[in-house]
């Protein structure tokens, strides 16, 4: 009876060898039957990134003719970008015909959100470097201030602006704080207004002093005509009149900086000239009560704050 029995035990068990073997039969008939659908997903995004390079190229080529060329170089990079995504999304249909497109775009929504909540800094930054594209308050090689960081735009990428500090550095700003922030752009206009106070005696006639520093502003080779120059008194200082003189030219930092500085030594040579002053602010003192002894002597106290000795 037991050998009856370890024989019945025994017959039902399947053939592990057997089974491998099957397996991998399987296994290999699926992927034969894969091949020509891999092939043909695999043509789709070689072709796909072939169009996706022409048509950066193209649309490098086409805005260039009408648009900044940072402009020009991102909105080339998400049409290309955006021709290779579609031509994944067909490889992924042709390797599994059972998955409808919307499937995958649905799926590609829930993975968008996930990955916004994971990566919410980089897409801040890139939609506000697509803004920034689009709006163009300034563009590269404008001179720009932006919070505390002033300089030359080198360039406006997808994730950063690139400015060349007027002292020759490097400055990174993500673009979601150029967005967010006031831009100050210098060079938006062909002139800006450049100033520089001076300060005139009371003893010299005011208006004699303003119009020997508009004169003067007017024979300096740079500063515009029209605007014309103009020299306002300010206020009324501890012993000087102040002038404040006002002119419009370059406005490049540079240029604006050696231009300022060659009217300011024109303008103190022609108030020289003119015999017009221009004293130092003065500065009263008024000794204390015990300092006062101390001088006039009467005082056990020194002026330098020791005591008398007898």
């Amino acid at each position: 009876m037991y050998p009856f029995v370890l024989a019945q035990t025994q017959g039902p068990l399947d053939n592990p060898t057997g089974e491998i073997a099957d397996a991998t039969k399987n296994l290999i008939e699926s992927l034969l039957q894969a091949l020509p659908r891999v092939g043909i997903a695999v043509a789709i995004v070689i072709i796909g990134y072939l169009v996706s390079r022409l048509t950066r190229w193209g649309l490098n080529k086409v805005f260039s003719r009408n648009q900044t060329p940072s402009f020009a170089r991102v909105m080339s990079k998400l049409a290309g970008w955006t021709v290779l995504g579609v031509a994944v999304l067909m490889a992924l249909t042709a390797v599994f015909p059972s998955v409808k497109p919307v499937d995958l775009l649905a799926g590609l929504g829930f993975f968008s959100v996930a990955v916004g909540f994971a990566f919410q800094d980089i897409l801040e930054n890139t939609l506000s470097g697509v803004l920034l594209l689009f709006r163009q308050p300034f563009q590269s090689g404008d001179q720009i201030m932006v919070q505390d960081e002033a300089g030359t735009v080198e360039a406006i990428t997808i994730r950063e602006t690139r400015l060349k500090t007027f002292d020759g550095k490097l400055v990174v700003i993500p673009n979601r704080d150029v967005y967010k922030n006031a831009i100050i752009v210098q060079t938006h206009y062909d002139q800006r207004r450049l100033s520089f106070m001076v300060g005139a005696a009371y003893e010299n006639d005011a208006a004699e002093a303003c119009g020997v520093v508009v004169n003067t502003l007017r024979s300096v080779e740079g500063v515009a005509e029209d605007p014309a120059p103009e020299a306002l008194i300010s206020q009324l200082g501890v012993s000087t009149v102040d002038i404040e003189a006002r002119f419009w030219a370059d406005p490049r930092q540079h240029e604006a900086r050696v231009l300022t500085d060659r009217a300011i030594k024109a303008v103190k040579v022609a108030l020289e000239e003119a015999g017009i002053e221009m004293p130092a602010d003065i500065v009263a003192l008024q000794a204390t009560p015990s300092f006062r002894a101390a001088i006039q002597g009467d005082s056990d106290v020194t002026p330098g704050g020791g005591l008398k000795t007898a």
